[in-house]
């Protein structure tokens, strides 16, 4: 086995003191990088979740239970790859029964995310480990789902990062993987938040996509779709960009 789940803050601090309990996939990062990934980082994180991006997880965790049907599955592991502070995951474990990982490079935001969640009620329902991106320490076939948002962009080797999701995914498993906000998500608060971050999240979502098409060629990943959702009521406002890849049940 690649990896094993982190539990709990004692199990955090095992981790800490014992990272060769990791096996990575590929090794361009086989232990925390106190030095990059900071207390101070996971901080400013927690507080932008908390703040300008308080309003994105909501929608989006309704369109992802929606899309495939996750509030039917009685079990199953979803895991967040860059989950973060955890936002994401609290909206997902409260809509659904799956057990959901947070696979974060920055394990310093950890202890906040175990006590949201106990916050959240949702305690039982999540589990936390430190992961590269570009090497996910899980086994093969791992996970019923993948869900990322506001992450992979930031990951150097983005061909190996999705190499990576899809091994981890079940055969018959799904990954939705992306940038920006859900499709229902009203405009009026998608344009704050727009506003918000000015030019820092100006970027072409057309070159995105062809990026995404080319780096599913390369893996020769068929299964996919890339979605750049635009509202009915501003065609002009950018609300992201999308990919979903399932897993065949055999073959690719």
């Amino acid at each position: 086995m690649r990896g094993f789940i982190l539990r709990r803050n004692v199990f955090f601090a095992f981790l800490l003191i014992c990272p060769v309990a990791l096996v990575c996939a590929a090794e361009p990062l086989c232990a925390p990088d106190h030095e990059r990934f900071t207390a101070e980082a996971a901080q400013r994180m927690i507080r932008v979740c908390q703040g300008l991006l308080a309003p994105v997880y909501a929608p989006l965790a309704d369109q992802i239970v929606a899309d495939y049907g996750l509030d039917k599955m009685e079990s199953g592991i979803g895991v967040d790859m860059g989950g973060g502070p955890g936002a994401l995951i609290f909206e997902l474990a409260a809509r659904t029964k799956l057990h959901w990982v947070n696979a974060d490079i920055n394990p310093h935001a950890f202890s906040w995310f175990f006590a949201e969640a106990e916050r959240r009620d949702v305690g039982n329902q999540v589990s936390a480990i430190f992961s590269d991106g570009q090497a996910m320490p899980f086994r093969d076939n791992y996970a019923d789902v993948v869900v990322s948002r506001g992450t992979y962009h930031f990951i150097d080797d983005k061909q190996r990062a999705f190499a990576e999701i899809y091994r981890v995914l079940k055969p018959g498993g799904v990954a939705y993987v992306g940038r920006g906000f859900a499709r229902e998500m009203p405009v009026d608060v998608a344009q704050a938040i727009r506003d918000e971050q000015g030019k820092i999240m100006v970027y072409d979502r057309e070159e995105a996509k062809q990026e995404l098409e080319a780096i599913m060629e390369a893996l020769d990943i068929h299964n996919f779709n890339i979605e750049i959702p635009v509202p009915a009521e501003d065609e002009t406002l950018n609300y992201g960009i999308w990919i979903e890849i399932r897993k065949p049940l055999t073959g690719n």
